[in-house]
């Protein structure tokens, strides 16, 4: 990459920074837990852009004792002599002044992750305190902030190696901003691989100084993108050992393309723009699919795969089973929508399908076997996609003349606005029976299925629209699946999952959710999906009656009513357990009962993907070390 001048005068400033305290959600999405963690990835982006330029290898994050974060670059270190339009240490206005920094056309970054480019002055506003530490021509810089306001001169404290260059930013987000202040390991471990996966070399280590003993994580990836597929793909059966790479520069945009197929159904494509996230997609993806299509269509006929007058393959039919990682970077990216989720930017489309059909065709014809296998794949995935249309024409067409096409089983609420309604998806006869007898007709519908629905994760479409459960399923919702998906079309605004608290309740409750994630994700994405808690105890004492939904509760109630044998405990092992007026008083009643809405953060769209996979897929191994990860993180799971 072309070196650029980094100096004060690089520092473009744009406007003040008022009223970033008064509404932070416009700045950082929210003040949830999601908005804190976005002050992390702030800061992390600035250095990225750093190791994006060509100057910075390693970035140290770390969460300190008191939810206080630090992050440690060694890139250039932020320019500290005066920008001449401030009067002001270039540092300072980075810190202090809205929309300044090195991404606005004044020559500091040709590229730069990060959607809004407010990173280092909301992070300052957001915070109780903040200090920069820059280590820059010898010398090691500082100065202090609190609630974004300067409370120290811009000064030296300390020499260094002069070739000891870099950045480090302790701040500590202010309580009365953020809901919660308490940093979740785990989410910010996510995010930290994947910006490591999408900058190739860069190394990033996260450590937890707040336990006993401190957690530690090191990423860092010399095959970048190439390795995220390979991460992706643990859990499935890739269907021949390359990971396809395609790389390139076309008219300023970088295009960097990874994928491999395996023996699943699922199309699993992953965007970013500047190492940003694009759940919606855009012109990127637009040009690699075009690629794709054309590119092994084009092979299929050329080599008598598909024979004269025989239908060519769609894009989904060569998508099918494949795990791709398209990452592109650009000067200018336009986002379109509210979100900033879609990128628009035209050149990006030409640019990647120019890359991709390139590249790709050269790749084909050096390792046929490969290009064979997966167009054998998709001809079956073609067959399969046919069976599949027919039995939605099919199912259509009953639909059309059959007045009463809800599922035989069935028990429908009266009212009809489906904002009032919910329905309970039930598993078993016993438990469906008592949810029937206790539930409010008038806005609860209960549909029972009987044991354990079908995989998706291992069925094609056809098999999906074959299964008598699932077709229950998507008759009562009223919406379709995949391109036929109407959101207007639903029947209930609140789906109930309801199983039994137990192993085998919470298996059940995974396959209807990997389901609805696969084929209906909008229902999750608007909130409409929920899962049931059923109590665990049923404590009695003296004719009165509680209940615990779990362990803490249940000792908290017997600390109360005192530890004696005029206690009888009950512990449910199932729903079937309960009697209609015990389901309806706990589980259903919506004035007492507890309900947890599954929630989808699209920032994290490869990481749900691979826990679906890894939990529901075929391979053993990585299954037994995901519930050894993650079983200290369970509770009241019967074993």
């Amino acid at each position: 990459m072309v070196e650029h001048e980094y100096g004060g005068d690089q520092i473009q400033i744009l406007e003040g920074l008022e009223a970033v305290r008064k509404r932070p959600g416009m700045y950082i999405g929210s003040t949830s837990a999601k908005g804190l963690h976005h002050l992390v990835y702030e800061i992390v982006d600035n250095s990225v852009d750093e190791a994006l330029a060509g100057f910075c290898h390693h970035i140290q994050v770390e969460i300190n004792k008191g939810n206080t974060i630090t992050v440690t670059d060694d890139g250039r270190g932020i320019p500290v002599d005066i920008n001449h339009k401030s009067g002001k240490p270039a540092v300072e206005v980075v810190f202090t002044v809205l929309h300044a920094g090195g991404k606005f056309g004044g020559g500091g970054y040709k590229v730069s992750g990060g959607l809004h480019g407010v990173g280092a002055s909301v992070v300052n506003a957001l915070s109780d305190w903040l200090v920069v530490e820059v280590r820059r021509d010898g010398k090691v810089y500082k100065q202090t902030y609190e609630k974004g306001k300067t409370t120290s001169d811009l000064e030296v404290v300390g020499s260094c190696d002069p070739e000891s260059t870099g950045t480090k930013v302790t701040f500590k987000p202010d309580e009365t901003i953020f809901e919660v202040t308490e940093y979740d390991y785990d989410t910010l471990k996510v995010r930290l691989r994947e910006t490591a996966f999408l900058t190739k070399g860069l190394k990033i280590s996260l450590t937890d100084h707040r336990g006993e003993e401190d957690r530690k994580d090191v990423f860092h990836y010399e095959g970048g993108i190439k390795e995220f597929v390979e991460y992706l793909n643990k859990g499935k059966q890739p269907l021949y050992p390359d990971i396809i790479y395609c790389e390139g520069v076309k008219n300023g945009v970088m295009v960097e393309v990874a994928m491999q197929h395996n023996d699943s159904f699922n199309d699993s494509t992953y965007s970013f723009v500047n190492n940003i996230i694009t759940p919606e997609g855009g012109t990127h993806v637009a040009g690699f699919k075009a690629a794709m299509t054309r590119t092994f269509n084009k092979y299929a006929v050329e080599n008598k795969i598909i024979k004269e007058n025989e239908q060519l393959l769609t894009g989904d039919d060569i998508r099918e089973g494949m795990t791709a990682i398209i990452s592109i970077k650009i000067e200018d990216p336009q986002f379109e929508g509210q979100t900033k989720q879609k990128l628009g930017n035209s050149d990006a489309k030409t640019a990647v399908d120019s890359v991709v059909s390139e590249q790709l065709t050269y790749y084909l014809e050096q390792h046929p076997q490969v290009a064979k296998i997966i167009c054998e794949k998709s001809l079956l995935a073609q067959r399969a996609r046919e069976a599949a249309r027919k039995a939605r024409d099919l199912t259509r067409r009953k639909t059309a003349l059959d007045s009463t096409s809800l599922p035989g089983k069935l028990a429908d609420c009266t009212d009809k606005d489906p904002s009032h309604c919910e329905i309970f998806i039930v598993e078993g006869d016993s438990a469906g029976g008592s949810a029937k007898t206790a539930r409010s007709r008038a806005t609860q519908a209960i549909l029972p299925l009987r044991g354990k629905i079908l995989n998706v994760e291992k069925a094609s479409e056809d098999r999906i629209y074959s299964n008598k459960e699932i077709k229950a399923m998507i008759t009562a919702f009223g919406t379709g699946i995949l391109d036929d998906f109407d959101i207007t079309k639903l029947r209930y605004h609140k789906i109930i999952i309801m199983t039994d608290a137990d192993v085998d309740g919470a298996h059940i409750a995974t396959l209807m959710l990997t389901f609805i994630y696969r084929f209906m994700p909008e229902l999750i994405k608007q909130g409409y999906v929920y899962l049931a808690m059923p109590p665990l105890y049923k404590i009695e004492r003296n004719k009165k009656v509680w209940y615990a939904y779990n362990d803490d509760q249940l000792n908290k109630i017997m600390d109360e009513i005192g530890r004696d044998d005029k206690n009888k405990v009950q512990r449910y092992k199932g729903l079937g357990e309960m009697d209609a007026d015990q389901l309806w008083e706990t589980t259903m009643d919506p004035e007492r009962r507890v309900l947890k809405r599954v929630n989808m953060d699209e920032d994290d769209l490869s990481e749900i993907d691979k826990v679906f996979s890894t939990l529901m897929g075929d391979e053993v191994e990585p299954r037994r070390e995901f519930i050894i990860e993650n079983a200290k993180k369970v509770e009241n799971l019967d074993v």
